[in-house]
């Protein structure tokens, strides 16, 4: 391969490295942010007193959707823009498993997560009501979006090996 030659590669493969590596931070920063949300806020709101508990959770909500929510959506979508624009070391399965396992995530949220905190925030405080998110929360949105950091570890070694392969050369 000419000079030339490697020097288009490079730069042609600019534009899908730096949406593999948006979408490698976003889904790092978002599964930080969530183990931190789930381990570490939603275990200690039995501690809150019921009196508290309605003000608490209108404070926290809207500062989970900008430095929670809003991240994840971003880090989905960069996701799904792989599809069509990735370094070539990444395979098609790799994007599509990463997908589905934040498909769950997002599903999960709208149709179990949402109407609990939507009950909690209306109501106060219900030991079940977080019980139950606690656990549906683990299942549902900790373990899947864990598997896909774990996805987007291995495409960041994939490229990370294919560049290296590149230069030996």
């Amino acid at each position: 391969m000419s000079d030339v030659d490697v020097e288009f590669t490079r730069e042609r493969e600019m534009g899908p490295r730096w949406v593999f590596l948006i979408a490698f931070a976003l889904v790092f920063y978002g599964t930080g942010a969530a183990f931190i949300e789930s381990f570490v806020n939603y275990a200690s709101w039995h501690l809150i007193g019921a009196d508290e508990f309605i003000a608490y959770h209108h404070f926290i909500s809207p500062r989970v959707l900008t430095f929670l929510v809003a991240p994840l959506l971003l880090g989905t979508a960069f996701t799904i823009l792989m599809l069509w624009s990735r370094p070539a070391a990444i395979p098609a399965w790799a994007v599509w498993s990463a997908i589905a396992a934040q498909a769950v995530v997002w599903v999960s949220t709208v149709t179990i997560q949402v109407p609990i905190q939507l009950q909690l925030g209306d109501h106060g405080l219900s030991l079940e009501l977080i019980e139950r998110l606690i656990g549906t929360n683990f299942w549902l949105r900790r373990i899947p979006y864990a598997i896909c950091a774990g996805l987007f570890l291995w495409m960041a070694a994939q490229v990370m090996g294919a560049s290296g392969e590149r230069r030996a050369t």
